[in-house]
């Protein structure tokens, strides 16, 4: 089954939520925890390179992070295309090389570009007719129909509701398979979110982060996608790095050789072991 097929059958089971993982381990990880996908986060695969989410980084870039993530996980991925790195015949290279690369799904924005992360300050959009016409190529442009093409508007913060549901109308008349509004903030952005777009297939990027109990009071959405994982795990190095620059070392307890065994185990280098053993002469 192809990557978009593997993300399309688990939506018809339930609610796919998918955290967000910027590089190969937490891919490993997010499987290993019986996630049935993962986000690759622009903003997540900027902050690799040590650079912010204003489209600094390339479609090569982009893809070689998807061929990397692919080859250590079954995990189906949606990746974020940005703009999709130009105009819509920009668009068409972009969706041919997620797909060759491995992704199940992408989801390309009405920013211009450069662009900005969804939660930056001073977002401009591009036309909804520019915007309309690159979904359209998007979606002439994929080869297997499984994969799932994603279109993502952020003139929430920019024009307010009302453009938001013209455009989602348009995005999905041009053959989207799903919404994306980014920019929402609270709960009430939420319940707005699941009423004005009601009975169109919606992704919704949990950044208020409330409970998947209460997200599913407040409506059906076949993907929530979810950064505290990886938020955490910054956060987390760096007080690391930190408590280890001012030599407070944590307690022998928190890391030990078990943990180090773990890890290796996770990466799969029992795997390699064996084929040592099979294939050397000594």
């Amino acid at each position: 089954m192809t990557p978009g097929g593997k993300l399309r059958a688990s939506m018809k089971e339930q609610t796919v939520v998918a955290p967000f993982i910027c590089d190969g381990i937490q891919t490993v990880f997010a499987e290993k925890a019986g996630f049935k996908s993962g986000y690759m986060t622009g903003f997540g695969s900027a902050a690799t390179f040590g650079l912010p989410d204003v489209g600094l980084l390339t479609l090569t870039q982009m893809c070689e992070k998807i061929r990397i993530n692919t080859y250590c996980s079954d995990l189906p991925l949606i990746v974020d295309a940005d703009t999709g790195y130009g105009n819509y015949i920009n668009v068409i290279q972009t969706v041919r090389e997620y797909e060759r690369a491995g992704a199940a799904a992408l989801h390309i924005e009405d920013q211009v570009w450069p662009k900005r992360c969804g939660y930056m300050k001073n977002k401009q959009v591009i036309s909804k007719e520019e915007a309309v016409t690159k979904i359209k190529a998007a979606v002439d442009a994929r080869k297997n129909q499984d994969f799932i093409i994603i279109a993502r508007t952020d003139t929430l913060a920019v024009n307010g509701w009302e453009d938001v549901e013209d455009r989602v109308r348009s995005f999905m008349e041009a053959g989207a398979d799903m919404a994306f509004v980014d920019g929402i903030r609270t709960i009430d952005d939420v319940k707005a979110y699941s009423e004005r777009l009601k009975g169109i297939p919606v992704l919704f990027n949990n950044v208020p982060m409330i409970s998947m109990k209460d997200v599913a009071k407040i409506g059906k959405f076949p993907i929530v996608l979810n950064p505290f994982a990886m938020i955490q795990a910054w956060v987390n190095c760096e007080r690391a790095l930190k408590q280890l620059m001012e030599d407070q070392l944590p307690p022998s307890s928190e890391i030990d050789q078990s943990f180090f065994n773990h890890i290796i185990g996770v990466l799969g280098a029992p795997e390699y072991f064996e084929l040592d053993k099979r294939y050397s002469n000594n």
